[in-house]
């Protein structure tokens, strides 16, 4: 996950082998492949640190955590 810290941090968008997407029919839930069945989803909470995007974590594992993000 370092590398979407990276990515974060540059502020220039993620690298499209992250894959990362905003979920449909969700407000603030994102959606993350990094690997042929490498899944995860998080959200953005409130910043705590100047320029930083805290990311919650909601789930990760395979392609099944998209039925409940």
């Amino acid at each position: 996950m370092s590398i979407l810290v990276e990515d974060l941090r540059a502020g220039a968008g993620f690298r499209p082998g992250l894959r990362v997407k905003k979920m449909k029919g969700y407000d603030n839930i994102w959606e993350m492949t990094w690997a042929p069945d490498g899944r995860a989803t998080f959200s953005y909470g409130d910043s705590v640190t100047t320029g930083e995007a805290p990311v919650i974590w909601r789930r990760i594992g395979t392609h099944d955590i998209f039925t409940a993000p």
